[in-house]
């Protein structure tokens, strides 16, 4: 097996379409009316009641709010660098605790367990470094190198 293709903590299509979500957001500027579901949903693809229901559970976390109307949609509620990227995720998916199983505890059960709880804890670590903020940084400085030309 290759080793560089193996995820070992999966990334949810819940918590990828958040994240394309909130990319649009924190890159609206906040002069302009607030973004549409049908304006997300038209630049990433993303499934209008899959994100309805995405919005909805960032928005009872606090981090988009929504304004009803015609003039209505979604906005960030905080700037983007006060938004980690782990605090989404927990948002989104949930804080996956590890499930009591009645299981007859091993050694070897304790050692994997241990080794799984480092990663996670790594992942934790590195999810909690990175904000919207260094997401759209790193889309724009990836924008730059590679520009589109319109003839």
């Amino acid at each position: 097996m290759n080793s560089q293709n193996y995820a070992l903590m999966g990334l949810s299509s819940r918590v990828k379409y958040a994240l394309l979500a909130l990319l649009e957001l924190a890159s609206h500027p906040a002069s302009a009316p607030p973004l549409t579901i049908g304006e997300i949903t038209g630049r990433q693809a993303i499934p209008d009641r899959y994100l309805e229901q995405i919005l909805t559970s960032l928005r009872r976390g606090g981090i988009v709010q929504s304004q009803r109307g015609s003039r209505g949609g979604y906005t960030l509620a905080r700037e983007a660098w006060q938004v980690t990227l782990l605090e989404i995720v927990v948002l989104v998916d949930g804080d996956r605790k590890e499930t009591e199983s009645n299981e007859t505890p091993t050694i070897e059960r304790d050692i994997v367990r241990e080794i799984w709880e480092q990663a996670s804890g790594q992942a934790q670590a590195v999810l909690g470094r990175y904000t919207l903020q260094n997401l759209v940084q790193k889309r724009d400085a990836r924008k730059q190198k590679n520009p589109m030309y319109y003839i």
